[in-house]
């Protein structure tokens, strides 16, 4: 993993895998330890499509510890493994930012682009600005601040592509 200088990062682990929410740990330790500081880190629970609240963030009923059949699914075909509040509550304790996204779908992953880019500090990207920029300066409103990731797109014919 290549973290020099970043001013975010995703750590993302799968819902139906327990086991990658305790490597995304690892890495989000990693990342504490070594990475700039002030970086955003996002968490993400990926795969949320293979749950039954693919529309949703949350998990409404609290509860994930049904019987499981041979597919790895419950008996109402939920395959989650990992609790949003298990996931939440660690990043909480951690300062980190907390999504559950579905890629396959596109569930919640402009909300994750968004919230980094409004998350990372104005002040750690004033040096990034390019070669003529004059440190301090700014010609933005306030307004024009913060990232539109949802604005019109010349490529409208490509439907939920951002491509």
């Amino acid at each position: 993993m290549y973290y020099r200088n970043a001013q975010s990062a995703l750590v993302v682990y799968d819902l139906t895998k327990p086991t990658s929410l305790i490597k995304a740990k690892h890495w989000v330790a990693e990342l504490q330890r070594q990475a700039s500081p002030g970086i955003v880190i996002a968490l993400v629970g990926n795969k949320l499509d293979l749950t039954n609240e693919a529309g949703s963030s949350s998990n409404p009923l609290g509860d994930d510890e049904e019987s499981d059949n041979a597919d790895g699914e419950d008996a109402d075909g939920d395959a989650r493994k990992v609790s949003t509040s298990e996931a939440q509550t660690y990043a909480e304790e951690e300062g980190l930012l907390f999504f559950e996204t579905s890629a396959k779908l596109g569930t919640n992953v402009t909300e994750v682009f968004t919230a980094i880019a409004n998350a990372i500090p104005e002040t750690s990207l004033k040096g990034t600005r390019g070669p003529g920029a004059t440190p301090g300066a700014t010609s933005r409103t306030e307004d024009q601040s913060r990232v539109n990731l949802t604005g019109p797109r010349d490529n409208a014919s490509k439907e939920g592509c951002a491509c």
